[in-house]
């Protein structure tokens, strides 16, 4: 009976203190929520004006000299001489003459107090556009990344506190898509049949890190996009037979459904993944009914398992490189070592049990920051080359393809290269303190 009381005694202390611990990593996150800026690190940075437009709700503060309450016919009257522009946008927009009802009005987006002004974000939008607001905010269930979540990928990051505010700034211009509507729609015209076009989506989808624009446009579809897409009829919705070619919109965003994450099978090539699951084999039917709309359902799925066999081709490459990588960490052959180097934002210098990260699964989608030259190499491998590859599979370029495996294959011999001469230096000696302090960091730490 004693041994019986003594076993739920401890057992009933275990559970006090999980509880205890849960709460207390609530009420941590809570607090760190709590301060000048945004996310788990909002107490350790402060916001320049202009984020107020990347993130309305949470910095945007109206500090101009009116005040006073007025009705939107007021507002256009003003504008019309103070910005005409705006006023000319709103007057082409479906806003201002919408079928069968009355004209939204500037009040309507931004309030009647001119002295509390406000910019809209999906919120308010969704106050009349109710099933495209609810099935963007439902892209959250898929996790990163996603529109939905993309402001939250920011300011979570440690290296997002630790940037200088001109860079942090730039990365807003694209993940501010999660807090406003008008980085698709751009304001005030919001048009649809502008958003439908890729230019909407190449504006932030370009790049190293997101090669879509090149690899679109080098694809049969996006060639002939270039070629006619001028004169298509934009206005029309995008459904089978309305275009003579899919463009992003059109695949990703299937009869104007706000939710762009709900296909990702390969988790945007970043990430590699069973293509079999019971999720992927849904989203799987998803691709194969889109390409349907124009190709034979068979020629369709043939195409998905030529992704699926270059994504194997792709992996092969980079856990090569992983495993040259990992036998030069086990030697403690890389330098500077993980202890001599700078901490990584936020952590504390000397830290117990440093540890160099390698691929996907130690952490590698962060370990571009205070890394080696070698390490460095196979990041922009996996995050530069194997993107460009696999962007190519699934926007059908083909040569894109082969010239990201080329990459690729060049930058393992590189690094295999890179590998040998490490060896035959030996251990190399302890770095030295410049390693961890300089001009640049000293600068940060009083600056941002």
């Amino acid at each position: 009976m004693a041994q019986r009381t003594k076993m739920a005694r401890y057992a009933w202390a275990v559970l006090l203190v999980t509880v205890l611990a849960v709460a207390g990593g609530y009420a941590w996150v809570a607090w760190s929520k709590g301060g000048p800026g945004e996310g788990l690190y909002s107490r350790l940075w402060q916001p320049d004006k202009v984020f107020g437009y990347w993130n309305p709700v949470r910095f945007y503060g109206y500090d101009g000299p009116m005040s006073g309450r007025y009705e939107g016919p007021q507002c256009v009257e003003c504008h019309q001489a103070l910005t005409p522009g705006i006023v000319a946008d709103w007057r082409a927009s479906g806003h201002a003459a919408p079928k069968g009802g009355k004209p939204v009005y500037c009040d309507s987006c931004h309030g009647k107090d001119h002295a509390r002004l406000h910019l809209p974000d999906p919120a308010v939008c969704g106050g009349c556009h109710a099933e495209r607001h609810a099935q963007f905010q439902d892209e959250r269930r898929f996790g990163f990344p996603s529109h939905a979540l993309a402001i939250e990928r920011a300011v979570d990051a440690k290296h997002f506190v630790d940037k200088p505010k001109a860079e942090v700034t730039a990365c807003l211009q694209c993940h501010s898509v999660a807090s406003k509507c008008d980085s698709c729609h751009t304001r005030h015209r919001f048009s649809a049949a502008e958003a439908r076009r890729p230019e909407a989506c190449i504006t932030c989808h370009s790049g190293p890190p997101h090669p879509d624009d090149e690899t679109f446009f080098a694809s049969a579809h996006g060639k002939r996009y270039l070629a006619e897409g001028d004169q298509w009829d934009w206005k029309k919705p995008l459904t089978k037979g309305n275009y003579k070619a899919p463009t992003c919109a059109y695949c990703h965003m299937r009869n104007g459904k706000h939710q762009v994450a709900d296909k990702t099978i390969w988790k945007f090539g970043l990430q590699e993944v069973n293509p079999r699951t019971s999720g992927n084999e849904v989203r799987r039917k998803q691709w194969v009914d889109v390409c349907s709309d124009c190709h034979d359902a068979a020629w369709s799925r043939q195409q998905l398992e030529a992704m699926d066999a270059e994504r194997k081709r792709a992996w092969t490459k980079l856990y090569a490189a992983e495993h040259t990588l990992k036998d030069l960490r086990g030697d403690k052959l890389l330098q500077p070592t993980a202890g001599e180097r700078p901490p990584y934002p936020l952590d504390k210098p000397g830290a117990l049990f440093a540890r160099e990260r390698i691929g996907y699964f130690d952490g590698q989608s962060s370990a571009f920051y205070n890394v080696s030259p070698i390490e460095r190499d196979y990041f922009e491998m996996w995050y530069f080359d194997n993107l460009g590859a696999y962007k190519g599979a699934a926007h059908g370029a083909p040569d894109a393809v082969a010239h990201g495996h080329r990459k690729m294959e060049t930058a393992l011999e590189n690094i295999k290269q890179k590998a040998q001469t490490l060896r035959q230096q030996g251990k190399p000696p302890a770095a030295g303190p410049w390693w961890v302090e300089g001009e640049y960091t000293g600068h940060n730490k009083e600056h941002n």
